[in-house]
């Protein structure tokens, strides 16, 4: 390890960080992973679930990669589910309830397997650097210095943690952990900018203290895939959810108790999620609702708990308590845990790379909640890209670096670093233009192939992947090629099926376009097809009966990457560059965009500041003055 305790040091053991960790090890770097406690490695604080719209997409992407997220909620899970089915592809999303105890265990004994890495608990106060501004480490409160070519700071939101329940507060993590204060200073110390977000968790109740006779059923379904690509369909042995809703006595109560709110009393400064708010802001935000839904969701399989998912509050307790006693169902709910909202520090994205690479410190590396973030799928995503660019760059070689138009985590990363982001992010299916060529259910597809070249995606399983990929190929250009006649006999079979007769010869693929047609019911006049795997059908169907619609996106996709193509040096004196506004000048030497198509995405950067670039780039100016383009 050339004097090193180990290659790569891993801080944090959340959802992030073992992504991080295992990504490094299979590439086949030694790795360290230090953690503040082995039985929280995994651990699920708020809502244990994983997916929904956007979430699915970056999970299957993770596990396209060779990642481990996909696989651990398939051998856990509670309940399976697939949302959106009445609406495009694009936007179709799996989401999971799962176990979080079994969730955790599994994520734990897969690390414990992992050739390479090893854990370790300890309080991590500081990054060790060396003469040249590099991560050369951390300083752990137990045992001082421990050595690294390069660090991975993945905490979550124990960073500055301090949690609030109603008037009273204290610092903390999640799950009762110590929160890391010092780690925070030391960061800042650095120069690294950070800012303070917020979010919170609902209150947990026993399960034998509900009526669920007051409430309606939310079944999981028996699908023909997982998360993974490796894993078959789901098991019909899945636990029910519940669904409740608030009521005017629920909002009557927080109204007349938000002078003991924290997020009303000023005691919260930090800003929260806008797309998963707390009851007391949604009862604010929105007066006219009559109720919000409240869902009842089973923590584990054998424990007796439940997450009310939708009911997110850091209201004192007692209020809690009269507030949870309103909704039906739970009129004789025992709480035995009551939300709270955790205030946390975390960086400022625009301070990385799109590497997740720190600009002010080499080899310094960030992922997770720490960059802004929220959600356990969003952490992991870059858990893993963090990871892979780890060894690469301990290795000398040039960062991987996904794409808007590859991948949703393309779009996650580069929304960070670009963007940056003023309250937690969440991933949607709204943030990827290219969300049609992004579907959950092409990301091996478009990944995999990377993933293999990385060395995460085993030979074995590259080869089942190049055999789904033949057998969606050839099925493609089987029913694109064969031809029907417009004759009578013809007619009658489409006619059965429910749709009009054909006006000339046609493809089975332009047949299938039609919106009432589905490659199930073209069995009627398709005899001689071929028996294909259920995920293999739903590719096929997708690209065939949105090919005008994926054409055209990939048209968009190509022009942008000439954008993309026409990179700009690291390290350019903006201010010498005639044409520039003043704020162009600021946002660009602060984030320092890698093309000019990340430039073109900078809030602030106007179409003329783009023109005034690519001009700056076609004379040529660029290349006198720094040879060391964008990474």
């Amino acid at each position: 390890m050339g004097g090193h305790d180990a290659d790569i040091i891993v801080v944090g053991g959340g959802h992030a960080g073992c992504e991080a960790a295992l990504a490094c090890a299979r590439m086949g770097a030694s790795v360290l992973l230090l953690t503040l406690g082995w039985d929280t490695v995994a651990a699920m604080p708020c809502n244990p679930s994983i997916g929904g719209p956007g979430k699915a997409q970056l999970v299957r992407e993770i596990d396209a990669l060779g990642g481990e997220m996909a696989r651990n909620i398939d051998a856990t899970y509670l309940q399976m589910r697939l949302l959106n089915t009445g609406k495009g592809p694009a936007v179709r999303s799996l989401r999971a309830q799962a176990d979080k105890a079994a969730y955790g265990a599994r994520m734990r004994e897969v690390l414990r397997r992992e050739r390479n890495l090893a854990v370790e608990v300890a309080h991590v106060v500081g990054v060790e650097v060396g003469a040249d501004g590099s991560a050369r480490g951390v300083v752990t409160r137990e045992r001082g210095p421990v050595r690294a070519a390069a660090v991975i700071i993945a905490t979550g939101t124990y960073l500055g943690g301090t949690i609030h329940v109603g008037d009273r507060s204290w610092s903390s993590g999640p799950q009762g952990q110590p929160a890391a204060e010092e780690l925070g200073h030391a960061l800042a110390k650095l120069g690294l900018r950070l800012a303070r977000f917020k979010t919170g968790t609902s209150p947990r109740v026993r399960k034998d203290s509900v009526d669920v006779s007051k409430m309606q059923e939310q079944r999981g379904e028996v699908l023909p895939f997982g998360f993974s690509f490796e894993t078959g369909g789901t098991r019909p042995d899945q636990e029910l959810c519940w669904l409740t809703y608030t009521t005017p006595r629920t909002h009557e109560i927080i109204r007349a108790n938000l002078g003991r709110a924290p997020l009303y009393t000023g005691a919260i400064t930090g800003r929260g999620p806008r797309y998963c708010p707390s009851i007391e802001t949604k009862v604010v935000q929105f007066p006219a609702r009559e109720r919000h839904q409240v869902f009842l969701e089973p923590e584990t399989r054998n424990g007796d708990v439940m997450y009310l998912g939708g009911l997110s509050t850091s209201l004192p307790a007692d209020v809690q308590e009269e507030m949870v006693h309103s909704v039906p169902g739970l009129e004789d709910a025992e709480i035995v845990r009551p939300g709270y909202a955790i205030e946390y520090d975390c960086l400022v994205p625009t301070e990385l790379l799109p590497s997740l690479e720190t600009k002010k410190v080499p080899g310094l590396f960030a992922a997770g909640q720490i960059n802004g973030t929220s959600g356990y799928e969003e952490a992991a995503s870059q858990g893993l890209i963090a990871g892979i660019n780890a060894v690469l760059k301990i290795r000398g070689k040039e960062p991987f670096v996904l794409e808007r138009s590859e991948a949703y985590i393309g779009v996650l990363i580069d929304d960070l670093v670009t963007k940056g982001t003023c309250e937690p992010y969440r991933m949607m299916t709204s943030r990827a233009e290219y969300r049609l060529t992004l579907r959950q259910d092409n990301a091996d597809l478009r990944l995999t192939e990377k993933g293999h070249g990385l060395g995460l995606v085993p030979e074995e399983r590259y080869e089942r992947f190049l055999a789904r990929r033949r057998l969606v190929r050839d099925e493609i250009e089987r029913l694109t090629g064969t031809v029907v006649p417009g004759d009578a006999e013809t007619a009658r079979m489409l006619a059965a099926i429910g749709t009009a007769p054909l006006q000339a010869e046609t493809s089975l693929g332009d047949l299938l376009a039609r919106p009432e047609v589905t490659y199930e019911k073209l069995a009627a006049i398709d005899p001689g097809r071929p028996v294909l795997p259920q995920d293999v059908v739903q590719v096929v169907e997708i690209e065939l009966k949105y090919a005008g619609y994926i054409r055209k996106q990939r048209g968009q996709i190509e022009r942008a990457r000439r954008l993309e193509s026409r990179l700009l040096p690291l390290h350019v004196d903006y201010w010498s560059i005639a044409g520039l506004s003043r704020e162009a000048r600021e946002k660009l030497s602060d984030i320092r965009p890698r093309s000019i198509g990340q430039a073109a995405r900078i809030s602030g950067v106007s179409p003329a500041d783009i023109m005034a670039l690519l001009a700056y780039v076609e004379s040529g100016r660029h290349r006198g003055e720094d040879s060391e383009l964008g990474v």
